[in-house]
Order: C-alpha cells, then sequence, then structure tokens
C-alpha cells in the first residue's frame, strides 16, 4: 500500500509540475546606495511618526498611560527634537530648535505647531543624508550622547532606532485609545 501512494504522490507531483507554466526569474535589483538605503528607512519611520502626529486627535496629546513617562505630544516632539540634535552633530551647525521638554512645549503649544516642526525635522534629515551621499556617511563626528568619535551612519542608525522605539510607544497609545495605529490599518 505504500508504494501505490508514494507513485500517487509522485504522479501528482509531475501532474502540477508540467501544468503549470514556467516562468522566467528576473535577476534582483541592484543594491542602492548606502545613503540611498538610509533615505529609505529615513523616510518610512519619518513618515509613520508624522502620519501618527496628523491622525491622533489634538484633545489626547496629553495622553500617556501611566504617570512616569511622556504624553503623546512630548514623545513626538522628544523625536523631532533629537532628530535635530543628531543633524546638528552631522551637519557641524545649528539647524532646527532642540530644547527641553518644558521649552519645546512653549513654542510649539498646539498641534498644528508639533506637526508642522515634527515635519520640518524629518525634512532637514532628508535633504541633509541627501546631500551629503555615500561620504558623508563615513564622516567622523563626536556623538552626542558619549565622550567618542563615531562615522557619521552610527548617529543615523542610532536615531532611527531610537525613533522607532517611540513609534512602539505611541502605538501602544493608539491601542489605549481604542484607536488603530495608520501603519495598522487594512489597505483599500
Amino acid at each position: 500500500m505504500p508504494k501505490i501512494i508514494f507513485a500517487a504522490y509522485v504522479a501528482l507531483l509531475i501532474t502540477c509540475a508540467s501544468a503549470q507554466e514556467i516562468k522566467p526569474v528576473d535577476p534582483p535589483k541592484p543594491a542602492m546606495n548606502s545613503y540611498q538605503e538610509l533615505l529609505y528607512w529615513w523616510n518610512d519611520i519619518g513618515g509613520r511618526v508624522i502620519a501618527m502626529a496628523e491622525d491622533f486627535p489634538e484633545d489626547k496629546y496629553n495622553f500617556k498611560a501611566q504617570k512616569d513617562e511622556r504624553t503623546f505630544g512630548d514623545n513626538l516632539l522628544h523625536i523631532a527634537a533629537a532628530y535635530y540634535v543628531m543633524i546638528n552633530v552631522i551637519k557641524g551647525s545649528t539647524v532646527g530648535y532642540t530644547g527641553n521638554d518644558d521649552s519645546l512645549w512653549k513654542k510649539y503649544p498646539v498641534k498644528t505647531d508639533i506637526v508642522k516642526y515634527l515635519k520640518q525635522s524629518v525634512a532637514d534629515g532628508f535633504d541633509l543624508i541627501k546631500a551629503q551621499g555615500d561620504s558623508g556617511l563615513m564622516r567622523e563626528v563626536k556623538y552626542p550622547w558619549a565622550n567618542q568619535m563615531v562615522h557619521a551612519s552610527f548617529c543615523w542608525w542610532t536615531i532611527l532606532w531610537h525613533a522607532g522605539d517611540h513609534y512602539g510607544q505611541l502605538a501602544v497609545y493608539y491601542r489605549l485609545n481604542g484607536m488603530i495605529p495608520p501603519a495598522s490599518r487594512p489597505r483599500k
């Protein structure tokens, strides 16, 4: 009996294989330059956080899951300010506002201000990555949170990881408010 089942299985495989049209496989696209790959991820996480900033109701910008953490709005201001810390280190000049949490709220007190600030920080980062290209990623800079020199690429990947952490936190804020984060919604 096992031989008959095996023979039937082989016959079925041969029939299925011959019934399918074999299409040639296209070779993979070539790799992008390093700065282009970085731009892809910069725009991806930046776009996700901007979508949340635009989507979340203004009356919930002061929401936080527990008393000892940042509000939704605090997180957005923190992300943008941290972007500017890295942009300034890599650029070697001051761009954007990087104040503390209290001063950020004073400068950007409402949702429209926060969204504009966040969008500008993402745009300024994009422009700098694009302008400096691959060679800019290899430039050595002083890391802002340690007494050490690093390559600019280290700074960019660090700040993307940081923004990704806060994106996850903001997704939890959505769920706690009975909302679905923009990136988790079904595509239309």
